[in-house]
C-alpha cells in the first residue's frame, strides 16, 4: 500500500556529529534532541565502519519511529531501504536522484545537497523534495567554501521548494539567517556540542520563532 510522503517540518532539522560531542554517543545526541522537539533527524556518519554505521541507524530508526520524528540517513541509500528510513540525503557526488528514486521509491523523501543556483534548479527539475542550502558559513562539519547569505537569498527568490539552510549556523548567527526567510535550518556542532542539548534547543527555538 503507497503510503503519503511525508513534509520536512518547519523549525530545526538535526543531524549527528558525534566527533563534535565531547565523547557523547549519537544515540545520546539523538534522544536528547528529540527530547529537545526536534521533528527531523538525519544520521550523517563519515568515519565509521559500515557495522558500526547499520548498528546506529537501527537504533536511532527505532527511536524516532517511537517519537513521531522524520529520519533521513545521509548517502547510504541502500542502508535507508533496510531501516525503512522516512529518506535519503544525497550530495552532488553521490548518486543520480533518479537512480535514487528508483530504489526508495515515490513515498520517500529524497533532498540533496546544492551550493549554488545551478544545482537547485537541477534538483528541481531532477525530483528532490527538497534541498539543503550551503554551507552558508564557514564550517568545520564540511570541506566545502562558505556560499554565504547571497545564495540562500537567491534559492528563496528562484526556488519553490522546501530548502534547509545549512553550514556554520551558531546561536550568534542563527537570526541573519531566519530574517532572510529561511524556515528550515540546520546546527550540527552548536547543538551536539552544547553543554546541554535541550536547553540549547530551546535557546534556538525562541529565537526561530
Amino acid at each position: 500500500m503507497k503510503r503519503n510522503k511525508l513534509i520536512i517540518p518547519h523549525g530545526i532539522y538535526g543531524i549527528t556529529g558525534e566527533k563534535f560531542a565531547h565523547g557523547r554517543s549519537n544515540i545520546e545526541c539523538v534522544k536528547s534532541m528529540i527530547h529537545g522537539g526536534i521533528k527531523v533527524i538525519q544520521y550523517r556518519e563519515k568515519e565509521k565502519c559500515i557495522r558500526e554505521k547499520v548498528e546506529e541507524i537501527i537504533e536511532i530508526r527505532k527511536l524516532c519511529r517511537e517519537n513521531n520524528v522524520i529520519f533521513i540517513v545521509n548517502d547510504h541509500v541502500d542502508i535507508a531501504i533496510l531501516v525503512d528510513a522516512d529518506g535519503v540525503h544525497v550530495g552532488q557526488d553521490d548518486m543520480e536522484i533518479s537512480h535514487v528514486r528508483k530504489l526508495i521509491g515515490e513515498d520517500k523523501i529524497i533532498g540533496r545537497s546544492t551550493h549554488c543556483l545551478e544545482h537547485a534548479r537541477k534538483a528541481v527539475l531532477d525530483g528532490a523534495d527538497y534541498i539543503g542550502v550551503g554551507p552558508i558559513f564557514k564550517t568545520t562539519t564540511k570541506k566545502k567554501d562558505p556560499v554565504g547569505l547571497g545564495y540562500l537569498e537567491e534559492v528563496i527568490k528562484n526556488i519553490d521548494l522546501p530548502f534547509v539552510a545549512i553550514g556554520g549556523i551558531k546561536e550568534s548567527n542563527i537570526e541573519e539567517v531566519k530574517k532572510r526567510g529561511a524556515d528550515r535550518i540546520c546546527l550540527v556542532s552548536e547543538i551536539v556540542g552544547a553543554e546541554n542539548i535541550i536547553e540549547k534547543i530551546k535557546k534556538l527555538n525562541k529565537i526561530i520563532n
